[in-house]
């Protein structure tokens, strides 16, 4: 069993940055892959970045490459999303998820992910 409360979220205006934070519990989250995704009103619930449990490798959707950076830190057992370069379309509820099955590559699919934390809400303005 993995809990999952995500932090750092908030109103920022275009161009600012945003550290958003992930603390999980659970002795064997070392051993998951770990993603981030974020759900904008009306829309679905998109993939925005995930990074294999080894930390070795991570994948990122085309419209945050080159802005987002997903790390994580396994001594305090927690995920982090660095964004810059904010951007209104940016504003959605951030959530963070857990793939506890065996992966080959960087799951991009929610429904792979079967924990998941309570979201964090980000506003751009613009």
């Amino acid at each position: 069993q993995v809990q999952l409360v995500e932090s750092g979220g908030g109103l920022v205006q275009a161009g600012d940055s945003l550290t958003l934070s992930c603390a999980a519990s659970g002795r064997t989250f070392s051993t998951y892959d770990c993603g981030w995704f974020r759900q904008a009103p009306g829309k679905e619930r998109e993939f925005v970045a995930g990074i294999r449990w080894s930390g070795g490798n991570t994948k990122y959707a085309d419209n945050v490459k080159g802005r987002f950076t997903i790390s994580r830190d396994y001594a305090k057992n927690t995920v982090y999303l660095q964004m810059n370069s904010l951007k209104p379309e940016d504003t959605a509820v951030y959530y963070c998820a857990v793939d506890s099955h065996f992966e080959i590559v960087v799951p991009t699919t929610k429904s792979l992910y079967d924990y998941w934390g309570q979201g964090t809400q980000v506003t751009v303005s613009s």
